[in-house]
């Protein structure tokens, strides 16, 4: 039987009791234990506080079926202005410290996201990250812009990314243009290249935006790119104002309730005060002014607010990638096929080896990647609260923004691939049934689709990531928050094979995963280094160098860097002292097939460096990888029990807690919509004359 839980969890409640039951008794642990070591307990009081809220809101009920784009726009809408009213957020933790207050803000978006993700990115983009652009490179002239934001007194977005530029923003070609005489900037797009797009909440909604555009004093000099606030349409009304022209992008794959849009601006005036000065300014007499001698770089820590956000697609993605195994977890319990006996009774499809190496590794997957984004998070927001609290805090921030971007930009790919590749093998894993719309897997899919793309491509940060990694092998090891300290022993790691590991650690331990990590690590940095060097040598230039280097070198190692921050992190919130002991064999196994899982999908590296000759590495780790998804089949749905969130939330008709799966279904079929009555245009279909009809 499962030891008990401790009374401050309590507000998790139980499951009820079903089919499901069979395997939860096979657990030595609660699951509400678990749960509280995968995720912070005040953060969770505050979900499941904020869900019981949500659920008996009338605008938060399931919609069946799915409504119109612009209703599901008019929907989004409407629940952002009844969330603020909702006092979801009291006053009071805005009188908290940096990191708590944030902690709170960002748990409040994980809980509106599992619910309507529209919702939460609409209030993401128009509140959170709005705030943050303008406390990282606005001042005090700009605060009634923030405070409005809040109150939804004005609904805003982010005008960064133009048609035919994203990621490179060095190529962002709208202007803004100082005119002394009148005190104002001119904005201008030169041309529909040029016009914002992909602008969240700008179609329909948005009343003041953040454009982003290279700003030119009156000598006609050019002082790069800076953010202005920019009026866009009459908050009463939702009035364009002359000058701006507006529009919605259309249909989406998914989140059609964000109003993504485009915008043109013909010689659009703004105050002068409408920069966001932090960084640089202009004096009524057109002076471009500033008090840093590297504008741009101090431009860059400043902008690295921006890894917020990234962090919150991190965040949710951590949770679609644990709802999409849940699903898939819950389904394979209760279905049953085939047997051993021809015609004995059939068993749950959990029970195959097949089943198990498909859906476990990402159920490890989902456990350890909570943890980390939580770890990283606090890296996060501990170095910004100590930038903001020192006089000199964009200077003491830049010395840190190389290895917080470089750690981010590697993670959010890593997170969202994995997250994007459980859905799809969740939904296969479910057949047919995980097929219909009322499993929530396609909504799953379709939702998170947009987070491979959105703040920041995920190959193109993975090579911002690796460029990083590659200056710290070769110009000496700069790692403030110490993620890359293993290059220092470079040289003993390379020495390591895996005939010395294997008869120093077992093959499922701690130390033999993280050494296979570290040495793949620093062959790789070895060999890009290396590859570039020759490629030089023989008339490339550095730019060709280096992208030619990224297929099977870079874009590996960027990934593998996110991946050992993550294995690294759970395994330090497995040491810590609250978690219980009874817990241990289980975090152990997790640990074990997600480090297995990595080292098998880099298999080829370890033999293309001769870390391993022969198929015994390849064996030993696909043999280990196999016995420990078959331990973890007794825990399974244990463990997908303590990442679940409740069935408002989770909103699958295959995955339900009570496990009644063939009930839930024929519920689903006779009350869907329509289901069984007669087809309302079969008079147009039939092959027979109207008149016999």
């Amino acid at each position: 039987m499962p030891e008990p839980h401790t009374p401050e969890v309590n507000f998790v409640p139980d499951w009820p009791p079903g089919p499901l039951d069979a395997f939860r008794e096979q657990s030595a642990f609660d699951f509400r234990q678990l749960k509280t070591v995968l995720e912070d307990i005040n953060s969770l009081r505050l979900k499941y506080k904020i869900w019981k809220m949500l659920e008996s809101e009338p605008l938060f009920a399931k919609i069946k079926p799915t409504p119109s784009v612009d209703e599901q726009k008019k929907i989004a809408a409407k629940q952002m202005m009844r969330v603020a009213k909702l006092d979801i957020v009291p006053p009071e933790v805005y009188a908290m410290g940096y990191l708590p207050r944030y902690r709170f803000l960002m748990s409040v978006n994980e809980a509106l996201h599992a619910i309507c993700p529209s919702l939460s990115i609409k209030i993401a983009l128009g509140v959170g990250l709005f705030q943050n652009t303008l406390r990282a490179m606005g001042t005090e002239q700009h605060s009634s812009f923030y405070n409005a934001a809040w109150s939804r007194e004005i609904v805003t977005c982010l005008a960064i990314t133009e048609v035919a530029h994203g990621s490179n923003t060095k190529r962002i070609r709208t202007t803004a243009t100082y005119d002394a005489q009148n005190q104002e900037f001119i904005i201008n797009t030169p041309d529909f290249e040029a016009a914002k797009c992909w602008v969240g909440n700008l179609g329909k909604t948005a009343t003041t935006a953040i454009v982003f555009a290279n700003l030119f004093t009156p000598d006609g000099q050019a002082h790069g790119l800076h953010g202005f606030l920019v009026p866009i349409r009459n908050p009463l009304n939702l009035q364009l104002y002359p000058g701006v022209l507006v529009g919605d992008m259309g249909e989406k794959i998914g989140l059609n309730g964000i109003d993504n849009g485009f915008a043109m601006f013909t010689n659009y005036r703004i105050p002068r005060e409408n920069l966001l000065n932090r960084t640089g300014s202009v004096n009524e007499d057109g002076e471009y002014m500033s008090l840093f001698s590297e504008p741009s770089k101090i431009l860059g820590a400043a902008l690295e607010g921006f890894s917020a956000g990234r962090l919150g697609i991190m965040q949710e993605a951590t949770n679609t990638l644990a709802h999409s195994v849940v699903i898939a977890v819950r389904y394979a319990a209760i279905r049953k096929q085939f047997g051993p006996d021809k015609f004995g009774p059939e068993q749950p499809i959990l029970e195959y080896q097949l089943h198990q190496w498909r859906i476990f590794p990402y159920l490890a997957a989902a456990c350890v990647l909570k943890t980390s984004v939580y770890s990283l998070t606090d890296l996060y927001l501990k170095t910004i609260e100590k930038s903001q609290a020192n006089s000199n805090g964009i200077d003491l921030l830049s010395q840190s923004v190389g290895e917080i971007h470089a750690l981010v930009s590697a993670s959010k790919p890593m997170y969202t691939w994995t997250a994007r590749d459980a859905i799809q093998e969740a939904r296969e894993a479910c057949g047919g049934h995980g097929y219909l719309k009322a499993s929530n897997l396609g909504e799953l899919r379709n939702n998170h689709d947009a987070c491979l793309t959105y703040e920041g491509d995920n190959n193109v940060l993975g090579q911002q990531a690796s460029n990083w990694l590659l200056r710290q092998w070769v110009d000496g090891v700069e790692s403030p928050m110490g993620t890359v300290n293993f290059i220092k022993r470079r040289k003993e790691i390379l020495g390591n094979t895996f005939s010395s590991l294997s008869q120093r650690f077992e093959i499922t331990s701690w130390q033999f995963i993280n050494h296979c990590l570290e040495w793949l690590m620093c062959w790789l940095m070895q060999t890009i280094v290396n590859d570039m060097k020759v490629a030089k040598e023989n008339g490339a230039c550095p730019f060709e160098a280096k992208n030619n280097t990224q297929v099977y070198r870079a874009k590996d190692l960027s990934i593998l860097y996110a991946e050992f921050y993550a294995l690294s992190s759970f395994r330090l919130r497995c040491l810590k002292s609250d978690v219980a002991t009874c817990l241990e064999p289980v975090l152990g196994l997790i640990y074990q097939i997600y480090g297995l899982w990595v080292i098998d999908r880099h298999m080829v590296a370890f033999y293309q460096g001769s870390f391993a000759t022969g198929a015994t590495f390849a064996e030993s780790i696909r043999s280990n990888l196999l016995s420990s998804c078959r331990a973890l089949k007794a825990d399974a749905v244990t463990v997908a029990d303590s990442l679940a969130p409740p069935d408002y939330v989770l909103n699958s008709v295959i995955a339900k807690s009570d496990g009644l799966l063939y009930q839930n279904l024929q519920n689903e079929f006779m009350t869907n919509p329509g289901a069984l009555e007669r087809a309302n245009w079969w008079r147009d279909v039939l092959p027979f004359p109207k008149s016999k009809l």
